[in-house]
């Protein structure tokens, strides 16, 4: 059915003075000083503004190409929605799916929720806000990333706001929000500075721990000092995953997949009477505190642990729960540990992130350079051979 008009006819839009504008149905016509006139197109299709100038009269431009791009716009978001995942009738905006996101989050006990909300109504609200979510691919992330290189931003910040915008997408798969995750690429970054403390400085930190409020703290250090694993990992164990005969811990959600831990044997003795002494010895080994808790586990230790770094004479700002993983990586490495055996342990993915542990200054580094250091021919003897052949095959004297 064609669209009918009261105000946008040709009669009215005959007697426009220069300045002058008329708007009907999502297109306005405006006079110019040069007698001209410009079509323009202000709508809303599917939660998202289109406004865009379609041309001028002198270039043939009138309110049937406006109304053809309007019908055009419109089309292409039915389109659109033959995409969308099974059960979802119109499309989602960024900046509402970043608001449940965020929800969810804080209702299961997500980390790092302040930096996530941060990015979230930062610069990926900004410049993601108003897209449409199915909308986002590679292309844009890459235009992303260059305009905040362009203003400044570092890879590794960079970096951290795509892996906010990461796991919000792969989140909405999960939910039924997008048919297919996204591929998105990190921007490369200079190898970081590792901290790593010394057995004093972790015997200190032990010590602040059994001291302070925080009756788990102890036995989260116990685990990281004696398996380096991260953060997340060590909140995560069970009892049932504990085999204290072989020595072994199984991490059903680890980084790089499920893996079975590697633990020393006072670790495993340590955990063993730990869990004798428990009410409850299959489940959570830090349980939450919290009864409205829907993941059962403590999801972060990073204030008591800090409050303890503190006590201990240490950085806050450069101890933090990882440069325990750090610590102890390095430890095995500056050992004379095979990397492979090193990998193993650690559960990292791949040798690569492994190699950052060769500190380059490491004792064991300077150890092997010595078993090297052989001279055995001197400069001064160079400057001799030469002489002492020519003297020697001298004739002897008449």
């Amino acid at each position: 059915m064609v669209a009918r008009f009261s105000r946008l006819d040709r009669p009215s839009i005959r007697q426009l003075k220069p300045g002058q504008k008329i708007t009907e149905r999502g297109i306005t016509v405006e006079a110019l000083d040069d007698g001209d006139r410009r079509y323009s197109v202000n709508i809303m299709v599917d939660a998202r503004r289109v406004h865009r100038v379609i041309g001028k009269e002198s270039d043939g431009v009138t309110r049937h190409q406006a109304e053809q791009f309007i019908e055009q716009a419109r089309s292409e978001a039915r389109a659109g929605r033959l995409s969308l995942p099974k059960g979802r009738k119109t499309p989602l905006a960024f900046e509402a799916v970043a608001d449940s996101y965020l929800d969810r989050q804080a209702e299961a006990g997500g980390k790092s929720l302040a930096i996530k909300r941060r990015h979230l109504k930062g610069n990926l609200g900004a410049f993601f806000g108003a897209a449409r979510l199915d909308a986002i691919n590679p292309f844009m992330v890459e235009r992303y990333k260059r305009e905040r290189q362009a203003a400044g931003a570092s890879p590794a910040t960079i970096n951290r706001e795509i892996s906010t915008l990461g796991h919000l997408l792969n989140r909405a798969v999960e939910w039924g929000w997008l048919d297919r995750p996204i591929r998105l690429r990190r921007l490369p970054e200079p190898p970081g500075r590792i901290t790593a403390l010394t057995d004093a400085e972790i015997d200190r930190l032990m010590q602040a721990a059994i001291a302070g409020a925080d009756m788990d703290l102890w036995l989260f250090i116990e685990i990281a000092v004696n398996t380096s694993m991260r953060h997340g990992e060590i909140l995560r164990a069970r009892w049932e995953h504990l085999d204290p005969e072989n020595r072994r811990l199984f991490i059903p959600r680890a980084k790089a997949g499920t893996r079975e831990q590697p633990i020393t044997a006072s670790l495993a003795d340590t955990l063993a009477h730990e869990r004798a002494m428990r009410a409850d010895q299959t489940g959570w080994v830090f349980p939450t505190r919290y009864s409205n808790s829907k993941i059962g586990y403590r999801h972060d230790m990073t204030r008591p642990f800090r409050d303890a770094v503190r006590r201990a004479g240490l950085d806050p700002k450069l101890v933090t729960p990882h440069t325990l993983r750090h610590s102890v990586i390095t430890k095995l490495v500056q050992a004379g540990t095979d990397l492979p055996t090193v990998q193993r342990i650690s559960g990292h993915k791949t040798l690569a992130m492994v190699l950052r542990y060769s500190h380059v200054h490491a004792p064991h580094i300077d150890a092997a350079m010595t078993a090297l250091d052989r001279r055995t021919i001197t400069p001064e003897l160079h400057r001799d051979a030469p002489e002492t052949v020519s003297n020697s095959s001298k004739s002897p004297s008449k």
